[in-house]
């Protein structure tokens, strides 16, 4: 049995702390949050998990294993470090860090002490997102043109992160995840409506080697709660929409075809439209999180390296990083840095 604490009981904590009670051959043992109020709220629902307001308390205990951390952004380092040196497996809410040396610092601790890092990247762990990887994988939809989101709501704003650390980190994560290929550079713009707060509007265009274009919007100020994305490609194209409540992915046999075997110049090219079938595959519906803490618990009796592990969490760092340099010189293009 993984014995688990966790640090942090505010908007997600609760979330890790039910699924790791629920995760076979985990239990947890001890709940941090600095508010009293929060820590009642954990003994209410599980009174027999010790809390308390110092996180070296739960370092301290040796029945702990393994550490899940879901504080700000700013203090994921520190914990994290603290965690794996005193020889505990460890679980960061996304972004990993806040800076990129940090994420590279935590993976060569992580790796000198045989531990497992793992960045809490919940929605590759959906049966949607895991479906389009492998119809992405199997070629299904040819060569990949394209990749465009939009996640936009009336809040939930952050007063320590921009939007893009908020919420273009879930559409980075998965592109991470579906796409054959990594961006090579980012331009970003955005914009804060709120005085002495960060951005909470930016649209980030990602560039790679070949045709391949990415586009995500993502917005703390829309009227309506959209979650959709297209995945454009030669044979066939994806609509993915998280808030569909069955038929999250739909496979659209639709595209064009251009004929210039006759052409004599580029005015006289034939593009012909092909309109077939959509089919919407069955998938997994069981809740991301339960699956990602089973998975966690999994790579920590048997030490094999996680799906969302800290090189993954490194690359989606580094590209925030990218594009919030370029937002800040109003969409300048910065490459993302690699290797």
């Amino acid at each position: 049995m993984i014995g688990v604490g966790v640090i942090g009981y505010g908007y997600w904590g609760p979330n890790l702390v039910r699924n790791f009670v629920e995760a076979p051959g985990s239990q947890v043992l001890a709940v941090c949050d600095l508010r009293p109020e929060r820590l009642a709220l954990a003994r209410s629902r599980y009174p027999a998990i010790e809390t308390t307001t110092d996180y070296r308390e739960v370092l301290a205990d040796g029945r702990i294993d393994a550490i899940a951390i879901a504080t700000p952004v700013s203090t994921h380092f520190d914990l994290a470090m603290q965690a794996l040196r005193s020889g505990r497996h460890v679980l960061v809410e996304k972004p990993l860090t806040a800076t990129s040396e940090q994420a590279a610092r935590l993976i060569e601790e992580a790796a000198a002490r045989r531990r497992v890092l793992m960045v809490d990247h919940t929605f590759v762990y959906t049966g949607a997102v895991r479906k389009i990887r492998e119809l992405v994988a199997g070629h299904e939809l040819g060569d990949i043109y394209y990749y465009d989101s939009v996640r936009v709501n009336l809040g939930l704003f952050q007063h320590d992160v921009s939007v893009i650390w908020d919420l273009a980190v879930h559409d980075i994560s998965i592109m991470d995840y579906v796409l054959p290929s990594r961006p090579l550079a980012v331009s970003a713009t955005g914009m804060s409506h709120v005085p002495g707060e960060p951005e909470n509007i930016a649209y980030l265009t990602l560039f790679f080697d070949g045709r391949l274009i990415a586009h995500i919007h993502v917005n703390w100020l829309a009227p309506v709660k959209v979650r959709r994305t297209l995945i454009g490609g030669s044979r066939k194209m994806i609509v993915y929409d998280d808030l569909e409540p069955s038929e999250k992915v739909k496979v659209y046999d639709k595209g064009i075809t251009v004929n210039k075997d006759d052409a004599e110049s580029v005015y006289e090219m034939l593009i012909g439209y092909r309109t077939g079938d959509m089919w919407a595959p069955q998938l997994d519906m069981t809740e991301a999180l339960r699956v990602e803490a089973a998975h966690f618990i999994r790579c920590v009796e048997r030490g094999e390296r996680p799906v969302s592990d800290g090189e993954a969490g490194l690359r989606v760092v580094r590209i925030l990083e990218a594009a919030t340099q370029s937002m800040a010189e109003r969409g300048r293009l910065v490459e993302v840095t690699v290797g």
